[in-house]
C-alpha cells in the first residue's frame, strides 16, 4: 500500500498484517508516516495503490463502521464548547440516521464508556477544562462507545504524566484481553517494550515488525530514526 498528500507519496509500498486480539505499536520519527498510516486504516484518507483489508475484507463503509480512531489531543480544538457527555456521545452518531436523536441506549452507553475510563464523575464538565490526560481518556471512550473490533490511536499517551500513560495502557490492556485489535502509534520506546505484543518500525516504509525483543535493538532503532540510537535494556 502506499498513501500520501497532494501526490507525495508518505508511505511507500507498505505491508504488514495484525492477527485479531494483538496490540501493535507503530513507532518512528517525526513525519515518518505515522498519523498518515493509521488514517488509512481508519478509512479517513485514500490510498493510492496498493489494498487494505480489515477483519479479512475490503475496507468499506459497513467494514470500517467496527474501526474506532483517536486522534493526537494536541490537533483537537479544546475551547469549543461541548461536555465531556457530548464528545463522547459524538461517538454513537454514525449509527444514527439522518435527524434521529440520541436514544436511551445511546446515552447508557456514552455512561459506560465513560465509567469505564474514570471519568464519570466529569461527565459535565467542559472538555477544556480537564488536564491531557483526562482529555485523552474522553477521546479513548468516545472511540470505545462506537463498539469497534479494531480500536486507533495516534499518540495516545503524548503530553500526559506517568500515571495517566499507565491508566490508559491499563485500559487498552484489558480491552485487548476483552478480544479488541489496537494499533497505537508513540514516541515511547519504554512503552513498547512493556505494552505491545508487535512493534512496527516506520519510516515512510516498514523498517521491521515484530515482537519487541526482536526489533528493540540499536540496529534497527538506528535503521528507523535516520541516525544513531543507544539501547540500554534493564533487567530484561
Amino acid at each position: 500500500m502506499c498513501a500520501g498528500y497532494f501526490g507525495r507519496d508518505v508511505l511507500d509500498q507498505i505491508s504488514f498484517s495484525v492477527d485479531a486480539g494483538e496490540f501493535v505499536g507503530v513507532i518512528g520519527p517525526n513525519g515518518s508516516g505515522k498519523t498518515t498510516l493509521l488514517k488509512v486504516v481508519a478509512g479517513l484518507l485514500p490510498y493510492q495503490c496498493g489494498a487494505v483489508r480489515a477483519f479479512g475484507e475490503p475496507l468499506r463503509p459497513a467494514v470500517r463502521r467496527f474501526i474506532g480512531y483517536v486522534p493526537q489531543i494536541e490537533l483537537i480544538n479544546w475551547a469549543f464548547p461541548v461536555t465531556v457527555h457530548d464528545v463522547v456521545l459524538m461517538g454513537r452518531y454514525g449509527r444514527l440516521g439522518v435527524f434521529r436523536r440520541p436514544s436511551r441506549e445511546d446515552e447508557a452507553a456514552a455512561q459506560a464508556a465513560l465509567e469505564e475510563v474514570g471519568m464519570a464523575e466529569r461527565r459535565d464538565s467542559q472538555i477544556g477544562e480537564l488536564s491531557g490526560g483526562q482529555q485523552q481518556r474522553v477521546f479513548i471512550a468516545r472511540a470505545l462507545v462506537q463498539e469497534p473490533k479494531l480500536l486507533l490511536l495516534d499518540e495516545p499517551i503524548a503530553g500526559v504524566d506517568a500515571t495517566s500513560q499507565h491508566a490508559i495502557f491499563t485500559l487498552l490492556e484489558a480491552r485487548q484481553r476483552r478480544g479488541m485489535t489496537i494499533i497505537a502509534s508513540t514516541h515511547d520506546l519504554s512503552c513498547v517494550a512493556t505494552w505491545f505484543d508487535r512493534v512496527l518500525c516506520l519510516n515512510h516504509r516498514v523498517i521491521a515488525y515484530g515482537r519487541p525483543d526482536q526489533v528493540l535493538n540499536d540496529a534497527t532503532l538506528s535503521a528507523t530514526y535516520g541516525s544513531h540510537v543507544l539501547v540500554v535494556s534493564q533487567a530484561g
